[in-house]
């Protein structure tokens, strides 16, 4: 019992801690540029379904990007709306903007593939209606493709709050953010931010999956390509957040059902043998990281069975009662949740409970193909 107590602690930390250390002290790999900077033409695709509310403040922001027009091009994959947003791109066509319409609604990823099969750019940008980007952000990804090595570019994110200000993105997000930099510098990074990312046109057309997250899917698709997908220092997607904080919970739960399944449509790149030090990075950031929760609770019931075998037993069943306790005071108050520890107390406790259910979930046999765009 006592080997499995150290064993669920090694394996309740390891994603979180070990596995940053290992990416940390792993030998980096760094990109050649031996391309002069230019401006390939670039084939903006933005989904959208039923934005009529947002859209045009998009496209106006877009048609203002310091990006040569002759190298730009504007698509907006509409998901089969079913409001105005096809008469609101119609109204911007003089200005180079097209619309690609999905006939039915099959998903974010099925619209997206009907517009990279009329994009002309030789780097494909993929971007929601909700995220702002940088007036330089595309001049920012062109360089970033300068390499030949790199076939994918993600943004970084960061989040806003509803009246404007840059919010404190919390200390969550901005580890997510560090540990994507050291994967970049290793190697490649397991996955992107979905709302603001960019893929060479030959990874976008490489075994495209409607029913996988093309984030997701094109940075395994880019590996498996011979190139490598890194996250841009210089390159952000702002977001505001959820009007409705009680949508968070489902979202996340969207998010890791979709993950999963998209791995388990790729299985094959977790065969070390194959992939090696990629397949070492999925193994650690994606599936370790979806087994979280399972290994914090088995932790807690063998500390529980271990009470009565010495003090250290004893401490660790204080100290994980009160973290807990903490995630719960912080739900349940609102005041509490907004000091700064509760708060990331919190959001890891959230985060993880909804990868439990969203394991649940996946394992049932329920998926998430049809998309709803969060409201912000």
């Amino acid at each position: 019992m006592e080997f499995i107590f150290f064993l669920l602690l090694f394996l309740s930390v390891y994603s979180y801690f070990i596995y940053p250390l290992v990416m940390a002290i792993w030998p980096k790999k760094p990109l050649r540029y031996p391309e002069a900077q230019s401006t390939p033409k670039v084939s903006l695709i933005i989904t959208a379904r039923n934005e009529e509310k947002r859209l045009r403040e998009k496209l106006e922001d877009c048609l203002k990007m310091d990006y040569p027009s002759h190298s730009l091009e504007i698509l907006i994959a509409s998901d089969c709306s079913d409001d105005a947003t096809d008469e609101i791109v119609m109204e911007y066509s003089g200005k180079g903007v097209r619309l690609v319409r999905a006939l039915e609604r099959r998903g974010k990823e099925y619209a997206q593939s009907l517009a990279i099969d009329v994009a002309t750019g030789d780097i494909i940008i993929f971007s929601d209606v909700a995220t702002r980007m940088d007036s330089d952000a595309f001049k920012a990804i062109a360089r970033e493709f300068g390499s030949p090595e790199v076939g994918a570019v993600s943004s970084e994110d960061r989040f806003i709050s509803q009246d404007g200000s840059v919010a404190g993105e919390g200390l969550y997000v901005r580890y997510e953010m560090k540990l994507r930099q050291m994967e970049s510098e290793v190697n490649s990074i397991v996955g992107m931010s979905g709302s603001f990312f960019a893929v060479r046109k030959e990874v976008a057309q490489y075994n495209w999956d409607i029913f996988s997250p093309s984030d997701f899917n094109c940075a395994i698709n880019c590996y498996q390509l011979g190139m490598r997908a890194v996250s841009s220092k210089q390159v952000f997607g702002y977001y505001k957040d959820i009007s409705n904080p009680s949508k968070e919970y489902e979202r996340k739960i969207r998010t890791v059902v979709r993950g999963m399944t998209g791995l388990s449509r790729q299985r094959v790149v977790l065969n070390p043998i194959r992939f090696g030090l990629f397949s070492y990075q999925l193994w650690s950031h994606k599936l370790m990281r979806w087994l979280e929760p399972w290994f914090m609770l088995s932790l807690f019931l063998v500390t529980m069975a271990l009470l009565n075998s010495g003090g250290i037993y004893q401490l660790m069943f204080i100290a994980q009662s009160v973290f807990y306790g903490a995630a719960i005071a912080a739900h349940i108050s609102p005041t509490l949740r907004g000091k700064s520890l509760l708060m990331v107390i919190y959001f890891f406790c959230q985060v993880n409970l909804a990868m439990a259910d969203a394991g649940v979930r996946f394992l049932r046999g329920e998926r998430f193909t049809v998309w709803t765009p969060s409201k912000r």
